[in-house]
């Protein structure tokens, strides 16, 4: 659903299109550099400045993002471009119409629809991501069911660029790309009680990572 800013890096990346083959990014995934047409087709697009970069002169392609990753990638960034909340252009809208939407609206379009870019963050920071957005195995995958999810566990990306504690599901026990912090349910706001105080179960909404190439 989204990748969330805590104490993020400065000056992210924005002047990269995403390889369309990968549309559905949720936002929190890791990615990487990949060389791709300089010219339209029904399959792949980007936006007309986004096709003045070039290779090398036998290729003649130009620099993209893609999530779709192999064991020694290189760069390995964070990426943007949520599809609710933080990651659509306005936001949300709560109540409409007369008090009966409880789910919220949203008010824009994905916030890549304007430039046709991709946010990449490739600075150290500390992020959140939901968990919709990681690999999602119960015992293997970035979730609450897994053991080795302790502070400081290591965190590898998949060959999806997913997010994983497990070495295994990952491209490489070579590609580290952060550490796992903790869970966090829903921000507790003076308006909302935190389920634990009422004896509810309780929802993990996102990992905290701290997000750093190793």
């Amino acid at each position: 659903m989204a990748l969330k800013l805590l104490q993020p890096g400065i000056q992210p990346l924005g002047q990269f299109d995403m390889d369309d083959a990968d549309a559905a990014l949720l936002g929190g995934e890791i990615g990487t550099l990949t060389a791709l047409s300089r010219t339209n087709t029904s399959t792949e697009q980007a936006a007309a400045d986004s096709l003045d970069g070039y290779t090398n002169i036998t290729d003649q392609l130009r620099a993209a993002i893609t999530s779709a990753l192999s064991d020694g990638d290189r760069p390995l960034w964070l990426l943007d471009e949520g599809t609710t909340g933080y990651g659509t252009l306005f936001g949300q809208v709560i109540g409409t119409p007369a008090g009966l939407s409880t789910t919220g609206t949203n008010l824009g379009p994905h916030t890549s629809a304007g430039s046709g870019k991709t946010t990449a963050w490739d600075k150290p920071g500390l992020y959140a991501v939901t968990l919709d957005a990681v690999h999602t195995s119960a015992t293997l995958g970035l979730v609450p069911t897994n053991a080795s999810c302790d502070p400081g566990a290591a965190l590898y990306p998949t060959s999806a660029g997913l997010l994983t504690p497990t070495s295994g599901s990952g491209i490489g026990a070579s590609n580290i790309v952060g550490r796992f912090v903790e869970f966090e349910t829903t921000a507790v706001s003076l308006v909302r009680t935190p389920a634990s105080l009422v004896g509810a179960a309780e929802v993990f909404e996102h990992a905290v990572v701290s997000y750093r190439v190793e």
